[in-house]
């Protein structure tokens, strides 16, 4: 089903709820080297990035989540990575814990495309961790994400 934005920009969306679910031309090793590579230098440990998306496509009942990808004609465009929190309140249902856009198709509203069309599939409240000095953080904001909370982390 095609819509408007997907007629104006070419972008084909394809959520992905199982480790089953990929398409051929996208296997799942490629999906994390591209975020790896794509959000440097807030990037995540390859190993880290396999147990997200190990717990998203968990059936476990306080796990779960999905990835989103958008493509070009096969050429792999954006990823989001969406987790359930298992919570409510306090601590939002959903965790947007990866974005990243192709570094050759940046500046052309597919992140911000691609964030809103993953939270309107969520339930309940959606939250992100971003450090201060990113320059996506004024994305975030644009979009309607607010500061709520300094976190603090005790490293072991």
């Amino acid at each position: 089903m095609a819509d408007n934005t997907q007629k104006q920009t070419g972008l084909q969306f394809i959520k992905i709820r199982a480790a089953t679910d990929f398409p051929g031309w996208l296997p799942r090793p490629t999906i994390v080297s591209f975020f790896h590579e794509t959000m440097k230098p807030y990037e995540d440990k390859p190993a880290d990035i396999e147990a997200a998306l190990d717990y998203a496509f968990s059936d476990s009942e306080y796990a779960g989540g999905f990835l989103m990808v958008t493509h070009r004609d096969e050429q792999l465009a954006g990823a989001l990575l969406m987790l359930n929190s298992g919570m409510r309140g306090y601590i939002p249902e959903n965790i947007l814990l990866f974005v990243t856009v192709n570094p050759e198709m940046r500046g052309q509203g597919i992140g911000a495309q691609l964030i809103e069309r993953c939270v309107a599939e969520c339930d309940g409240d959606v939250k992100l961790h971003v450090d201060f000095d990113n320059p996506a953080k004024r994305l975030y904001e644009r979009l309607g994400f607010k500061h709520c909370y300094a976190e603090m982390r005790l490293k072991r």
